[in-house]
């Protein structure tokens, strides 16, 4: 009798270590990204790939918080608890939303999309004969999409020409003054609209995705953009496109804390997907971004799910206004 008793109390303390292994490496695995997220950096692979999915990342820790509790493991608990807490505290919004309040001077509609390599051409020129926006920010518009754009009723334009995903094109009905742009790997052209006698400086976003050996490039042309948006010296300034980056990136929130305000914060729908389309809304994550500078107001943000595309498209409308 007494021997079955043991061999059962062994077989439960053994599953509860077990339980409290399994515990510790789910809550190991999430504090990495966690602790990256705290110091405000962006690591190695695979940190900032998941840290795309920080709020998935609840599932992990709620597990892992399960498995310390039956297995009575009190420091996992602890554990658990504080980790979750953090989880928590930086699935909140980011970034500023105090609007300007001089008197409006333009207002208009902007709308950003990634095609997939052109392949959602025909639904971009869809939606912008729908939503006629005056100012629209194309990612991977290769050379016959271009060329498809051209027809349409925009008579001024700034491109990066190129097959696949380096091609990139600026449509707008404001007269605009081409710059150099920011380099990158892929093609972000820039130029300077004139909104009603009002410059205003505008850039196309689309760095290197963070793949497993390009996390340095991404990082590279995420700071590239935060250096445009801080050089702006107070002028009216829209960044817009495919940024491959959420706020849960601190190379991304870097952009923001140069001075920008992304319109989906300022509507409430900075936890919004655009990508992957195939799951979202219900699963994924914003990466597409229309970040504004401080003399603009937004009103409600807006996604299209557009056909032959894996990214949603962002349609928001802004308001420039007088300084203060």
């Amino acid at each position: 009798m007494g021997t079955a008793v043991e061999e059962r109390v062994d077989t439960r303390a053994g599953g509860r270590r077990f339980m409290a292994w399994c515990a510790g490496l789910l809550l190991a695995g999430v504090s990495v990204v966690v602790g990256c997220r705290v110091a405000d950096t962006d690591g190695i692979t695979p940190v900032p790939q998941l840290l795309a999915f920080l709020p998935w990342l609840l599932v992990p820790t709620g597990l892992g918080l399960l498995g310390a509790l039956i297995a009575r493991w009190w420091v996992g608990v602890v554990w658990g608890v504080v980790v979750l807490g953090l989880l928590a505290w930086f699935i909140e919004p980011y970034g500023r939303t105090g609007g300007p309040s001089g008197p409006a001077l333009a207002s208009f509609r902007v709308l950003t999309s990634n095609i997939e390599f052109g392949h959602g051409t025909d639904a971009l020129v869809a939606a912008l004969r729908r939503e006629n926006p005056e100012v629209v920010f194309v990612s991977e518009c290769e050379r016959t999409c271009e060329k498809r754009l051209e027809q349409l009723d925009y008579p001024h334009r700034a491109a990066v020409a190129g097959n696949g995903s380096k091609g990139s094109v600026i449509l707008s009905r404001f007269p605009l003054r081409a710059t150099d742009g920011v380099p990158g790997t892929m093609g972000m052209p820039g130029a300077v609209a004139e909104v009603d006698g009002h410059a205003v400086r505008l850039q196309l976003a689309h760095p290197m995705p963070p793949l497993p050996g390009h996390v340095d490039a991404w990082k590279r042309e995420l700071g590239d953009l935060r250096d445009f948006a801080a050089a702006g010296e107070g002028a009216p300034t829209i960044l817009a496109g495919d940024f491959n980056a959420s706020q849960d990136h601190a190379a991304f929130r870097h952009i923001l804390d140069a001075g920008l305000r992304d319109a989906a914060r300022l509507t409430d729908e900075d936890r919004t997907p655009t990508w992957p389309s195939r799951t979202a809304p219900t699963l994924g994550v914003q990466i597409d971004h229309v970040l504004v500078s401080k003399d603009f107001s937004a009103r409600k943000a807006r996604f299209l799910d557009l056909a032959d595309t894996d990214h949603r498209a962002v349609v928001v409308d802004v308001t420039l206004h007088r300084p203060d």
